[in-house]
């Protein structure tokens, strides 16, 4: 048996549970299962029945089917005993998962790099990993996996092939740096800084570097810059660090092991110059911005600690390339998605890049395009043995694969395929019509080029874009999670292409974190939906009579507001059923309690429940009202009138039914600010968009949409001169002026035109100069450098959605709906 496999009756003694062994199989354990939605090698797989926003033991019956057989549960149901699996009883979950991956740990004796700091983790380990592959086999932290889950599953992917591994750490309160130090035990440890990034639950920065010290306690060496205060006085009055542990300090200001004598930016790249044991030795990177100096300082320590030439370290700093931890989602070609993961290659991202492929249920065809795995030490025909048996369990249709190495084993992968030498080779032999109608997932090592082969297969779009973040929009849902009750239901809005930012991309992820409902303003776009492979109930908010054999044949509820429409459903429905059998259908029966909009009012009761209970082919699935001013204080009287008269109405109507009739009045501000009234669900609008009226909920939300352009041309204009139709904009001194490329038609209101409105060039605030144009408008960047091809914020987390409509005076919603068709969305999760 290998060193990363492991009988149940091992894991059982490892994590101190009870083991009720129901399967005789001995199936040997090399996977971590966390989630039902990720499997791998469901006969190889141990899953942890992880208790927090979700129950994960809700989710065995599932996995059983999916062929898994062996469970870590803190709860032994007494139909457990019946299933063909074998179950280890722990009081914790978690705590089991981390004692296993400690022992796992302890397995290897190998250089183990363990990175923490307020910022720069991912930075360091992704770099260090492009400095030493060539020479280590290295396992490092998939993504950004560095929480008490994350880094479990990180240490438990060493293996017998590796002799170098890094892994990052994070926390964000007391106490939880001890576990990660038992699991990671670091030989090397690099500590890149201290900020307030996670600060909620630290009195100060000295408690946040003194807990963060905790994962060093026993290492060999820590590295450190000695320019922030916290670490130092840490550092050099800790009782926590060995007395044994060799201390690499770095300075910009102070002598140090590496002292920074200068640094030179120029041309886009940065030449650092210091001393080291009394020489001078200088790295040049291709960035300017502090950030990646500090980590490639940070990166240049261990190097030097590691005693690498500094001819070598010099020629591989140059080569450091961009880390984006992120997945790109966008339009392609022939009605294709594109996946962007063209940033780096190795298992472990592969898997959690197929994870989001899967997610994808817009097209049933998933094309992969796969680089060779560039890693070092590794039996390439295992390798790529593993490659395919991943591929082929998260069925995957094609693959494409480029590079000799791949090529070699195209015999090991049993789906339909192509293979090619190199990048070039396959970009002579593409065709767009080889390309319709699929979701391609691009995974490739950065050596390969695959950029040019994403310009080829990405919808052609102008520069204007919209990126949207997926991680956001979970996060955020999370967020209001955390503030309703379990067993409260929430409904998700998704009208009006989910408030600008996208229809069955947002619904994507949202199906997948579980919502009970989606709610969309018309039919076509729940047919849209149901055409891209979203199947939960979905609302219909304003449902018309030409829509509503839509409705039948997709299977979408309606919201009914009225007698005429109620009548109107009822016909259609009496109809379909002559030539179709169908069970009684869901609808929503609005009230209105003040909102004066739409609804039923009080008197409508008794005639409203007759015809509901009097027709066979009718269902009331919810009774629902809309509060008039939920997020304003001063309409607090009134929303509580609404609620009063809403339970009282919803009561008198739902006590006719037999069936649970689900009751919902609360939207985003309400589910903060009216928590007592949840009834049996909330409906989630904004607020998932990472937007409140409430300053101190924003502080919980996550920025969701970010819109960029970019400046297409910069002149300099002299006193007196007017810029724009009609010559709105008139210099009053000399002026640089920059044109970027957004315009009203783009859905930039002209009410931002003539300095109402304002925009982000290089981290400084720019006006608007005269009238917007169709297509594009101009800034004052006079007192900004900046030069053309520049991004350009015109919203996003430094420059809120909520400023930018401030400015013209409406609201973030206008803002973000309007924004144009033509705007290319890009969705990314990281």
């Amino acid at each position: 048996m290998n060193v990363n496999e492991y009988t149940i009756e091992e894991v059982a003694k490892i994590v101190g549970g009870r083991l009720f062994q129901n399967n005789d199989l001995q199936n040997v354990i090399s996977e971590l299962l966390i989630d039902s939605r990720q499997i791998v090698k469901p006969e190889a797989s141990l899953f942890f029945a992880l208790i927090g926003r979700h129950d994960g033991h809700n989710y065995i019956e599932l996995l059983l089917e999916r062929g898994v057989t062996n469970f870590i549960v803190s709860n032994l149901k007494d139909n457990y005993r019946n299933y063909p699996a074998n179950f280890v009883l722990v009081e914790n979950t978690l705590v089991a998962l981390q004692k296993l991956a400690a022992h796992h740990r302890k397995q290897f004796n190998i250089p183990v790099v363990g990175i923490t700091g307020s910022n720069g983790k991912t930075i360091v380990k992704e770099w260090l990993y492009q400095l030493l592959r060539m020479d280590k086999n290295i396992v490092r932290s998939p993504k950004s996996y560095n929480s008490q889950i994350g880094v479990p599953l990180s240490v438990f992917l060493i293996n017998g092939d590796h002799n170098f591994a890094i892994f990052e750490a994070g926390i964000s309160q007391m106490d939880e740096m001890e576990k990660l130090e038992r699991i990671i035990r670091p030989t090397i440890g690099i500590i890149t800084n201290i900020g307030e990034a996670h600060s909620e639950n630290f009195i100060s920065l000295e408690q946040k570097a003194k807990e963060k010290l905790k994962l060093f306690k026993d290492s060999d060496v820590l590295i450190y810059c000695k320019d922030y205060p916290s670490i130092q006085t840490e550092v050099a009055n800790s009782d926590i660090l060995s007395t044994k542990i060799k201390l690499f300090t770095w300075s910009r200001k102070t002598k140090a092991d590496l002292q920074i004598s200068k640094v030179t930016k120029d041309n886009g790249a940065t030449i650092i110059q210091g001393i080291y044991q009394n020489d001078f030795k200088n790295i040049n990177i291709p960035f300017t911005d502090e950030a990646s100096i500090e980590n490639a300082i940070n990166c240049w320590a261990l190097m030097l600690q590691l005693k690498y030439e500094d001819d070598l370290i010099s020629e591989r700093m140059e080569l450091l390339s961009p880390v984006t931890m992120r997945l790109e989602l966008k339009e392609g070609i022939n009605n294709c998605s594109i996946i962007n993961d063209s940033y780096n290659s190795d298992l472990g991202s592969l898997a959690i890049a197929l994870d989001f492929l899967n997610q994808q249920k817009q097209h049933e065809k998933k094309t992969l395009i796969i680089s060779d795995i560039l890693q070092s030490g590794r039996d390439e025909e295992n390798l790529y043995q593993k490659v395919a048996g991943l591929i082929k369990t998260k069925n995957i249709n094609r693959i494409i694969g480029i590079g000799e190495a791949i090529s070699k084993y195209e015999n090991l992968f049993s789906i339909k395929k192509q293979f090619y030498k190199t990048t070039d080779e396959f970009l002579k032999e593409y065709l767009p019509i080889h390309f319709n109608g699929e979701t391609i997932l691009l995974k490739g090592a950065r050596a390969f080029g695959f950029e040019r082969i994403s310009k080829l297969l990405q919808q052609k779009n102008h520069e204007t874009i919209l990126e949207i973040n997926l991680n956001a929009v979970a996060n955020n849902l999370n967020y209001y999670r955390s503030r309703i009750k379990p067993d409260t239901k929430i409904m998700a809005m998704v009208k009006a292409f989910s408030y600008g930012s996208g229809s069955f991309e947002i619904a994507n992820v949202l199906q997948f974190q579980h919502v009970d409902y989606l709610a969309v303003a018309y039919a076509d776009e729940g047919v849209e939906l149901r055409k891209r492979g979203i199947d939960i109930p979905i609302m219909v908010m304003n449902p018309d009579l030409q829509s509503f054999d839509a409705m039948l044949e997709y299977y979408l509820e309606p919201e009914i507001y009225s007698f005429k429409l109620l009548n109107h459903f009822s016909e259609a429905i009496k109809l379909r059923a002559q030539y179709q059998t169908l069970k009684p259908f869901p609808v929503h029966i609005e009230f209105d309690t003040g909102m004066k909009r739409l609804g039923f009012e009080e008197e409508d009761l008794n005639e409203l429940i007759m015809k509901i209970k009097n027709n066979k082919y009718l269902k009331c699935q919810s009774v629902f009202t809309h509060l008039a001013g939920s997020e304003d204080v001063n309409h607090d009287k009134f929303t509580l009138e609404q609620i009063e008269k809403f339970k009282r109405i919803s009561e008198m109507f739902t006590e006719h039914f037999t069936y649970p009739v689900i009751k919902h009045i609360l939207n985003s501000a309400g589910i903060t600010r009216f928590p007592e009234a949840q009834f049996d669900m909330v409906r989630l609008g904004i607020g998932l968009y990472g937007i409140s009226p409430d300053e101190n909920e924003q502080k919980h939300l996550t920025n969701v949409s970010t819109l960029k352009t970019v400046i297409s041309q910069i002149r300099n204009i002299d006193a007196g001169e007017t810029v724009g139709y009609n010559r709105r904009g008139v210099a009053t001194k000399s002026m640089q002026i920059a044109t970027v490329a957004i315009g009203y038609a783009d859905g930039y209101s002209r009410r931002f035109g003539n300095g109402h409105g304002k925009m982000m060039v290089n981290d400084k605030i720019a006006n608007t100069v005269g009238s917007i144009c169709m297509d594009m408008c101009m800034l004052d960047i006079t007192d900004i450098q900046a030069k053309e091809g520049d991004e350009v914020l015109v919203f996003g987390s430094a420059y809120p959605v909520s400023d930018s409509a401030r400015d013209v005076g409406t609201i973030p919603y206008e803002i973000l709906t309007n924004i144009s068709q033509r705007v290319k969305r890009v969705y990314f999760q990281e």
